[in-house]
């Protein structure tokens, strides 16, 4: 089983989200009430709708981590998984994240920091 199956089953039983496709079209994707917050895009790759707010307040410390991709004006952000300890990190993102869109107002229309990171980010090994 690889990392993203694994994260991918531990979140689906979590009751405030649900399973389907992704909306870019690319792999699965757990959704709130609000929003897509998780596409598995790959075995290791997974982009998190973390929202602009929660990025800013968290940004120092996603800069620093080794699995963390940003891409400047996204509201997603791409975790790369190589690791236990990445998977770790994926479920305390995926929990700031849902606090984060209960308190973000729902939005008229999608906005480009709405789409996820999909062929935005080139992951390297580690090495």
């Amino acid at each position: 089983m690889t990392l993203a199956q694994r994260a991918m089953e531990q979140l689906e039983v979590w009751p405030d989200l649900s399973s389907g496709s992704a909306s870019c079209g690319a792999g699965r994707a757990l959704r709130s009430v609000h929003s897509e917050i998780v596409h598995f895009h790959s075995d290791r790759d997974v982009d998190l709708h973390l929202t602009s707010g929660a990025i800013g307040r968290f940004h120092a410390d996603l800069q620093e981590s080794t699995a963390i991709r940003l891409v400047p004006g996204s509201d997603w952000v791409t975790v790369h998984l190589d690791c236990d300890t990445d998977v770790d990190l994926l479920m305390s993102l995926v929990s700031a994240a849902l606090k984060a869109h209960q308190n973000r107002p729902s939005p008229a229309g999608r906005t480009a920091g709405d789409e996820c990171n999909f062929r935005r980010v080139t992951v390297l090994p580690r090495g």
